[in-house]
């Protein structure tokens, strides 16, 4: 028995020096890019952040999820997310009567997105509709 389990061990460790330079450097390749591609914190940097602040926009959470918006932005997003979180903000100083800033972020999201438009719910809002379709319209 004993001689069984000295004569895998050593196989074992046999086996494992025969593995390659080139081999050996692959596999760490390999296993760098699974961990690039499962790592939850790659990508965007704001996406985690985009994702919460639409969270608390659904939720009715409107000053958090200004600040979650925001701070996506800031971090970074891709043009499709970067609309929606400039959209979003601007629902959200809409609501607020503070048609400025709604404006402002509009023109952000149509300065990403010329081709933006709302959904027909959202344009319909008493709101909000009015005040994308002058920034649309360039007024």
């Amino acid at each position: 028995m004993k001689g069984r389990v000295m004569a895998t061990a050593t196989a074992v460790a046999l086996l494992g020096a025969c593995e390659t330079a080139p081999m050996k450097s692959f596999t760490s390749d390999a296993k760098s890019a699974w961990a690039q591609l499962t790592n939850s914190s790659n990508g965007p940097k704001g996406l985690s952040a985009f994702k919460t602040g639409l969270k608390q926009y659904d939720e009715g959470e409107y000053q958090p999820a200004a600040k979650s918006l925001q701070s996506a932005l800031d971090q970074g997003l891709p043009n499709k997310d970067q609309v929606n979180a400039h959209k979003h903000l601007a629902f959200i100083h809409c609501s607020q009567n503070r048609t400025g800033p709604c404006r402002e972020e509009f023109r952000k999201a149509l300065a990403v997105d010329p081709s933006m438009e709302l959904a027909a719910a959202e344009v319909g809002h008493p709101i909000w509709g009015p005040v994308f379709q002058n920034v649309k319209a360039g007024r």
